[in-house]
């Protein structure tokens, strides 16, 4: 799909895609990083895909974001109609479901290696 096509999908609509396909990259680097019981992999996803995690994650990469990827992610941020749960702050859930909006987008225009790219340092750069 081109850029122009993916831009057309509402911002909750693409963060709808973006956040199966963040939580799948999280569900298996966490299964190949070591075998462990199924319990302690759905425990260890949960604090990858909340919303805090994911606005802490957007703002590590922030600035490596490209003119198009920051448009998306602005998007995302300002999108209404979300229904925030009581876990998190308006402004934490604003940001995730910004960084999950930008999975979407890159998801639909093909761009495996860039989310692979920003997946990586979301998950790298946590120490």
């Amino acid at each position: 799909m081109t850029e122009k096509d993916a831009k057309q999908y509402s911002p909750l609509a693409l963060a709808f895609l973006g956040d199966a396909v963040y939580e799948r990259l999280v569900r298996k680097k966490l299964l190949l990083s070591a075998n462990m019981p199924v319990g302690k992999l759905h425990e260890l996803t949960i604090q990858k895909v909340c919303a805090e995690y994911q606005a802490k994650a957007i703002d590590r990469i922030s600035d490596i974001l490209t003119e198009t990827e920051a448009d998306i992610v602005k998007r995302g941020r300002n999108a209404s109609g979300m229904t925030v749960p009581k876990h998190a702050s308006v402004a934490e859930y604003r940001k995730a479901t910004s960084l999950e909006c930008l999975f979407g987008f890159l998801e639909l225009i093909g761009d495996k290696e860039r989310i692979g790219e920003l997946f990586e340092l979301i998950i790298d750069d946590e120490k």
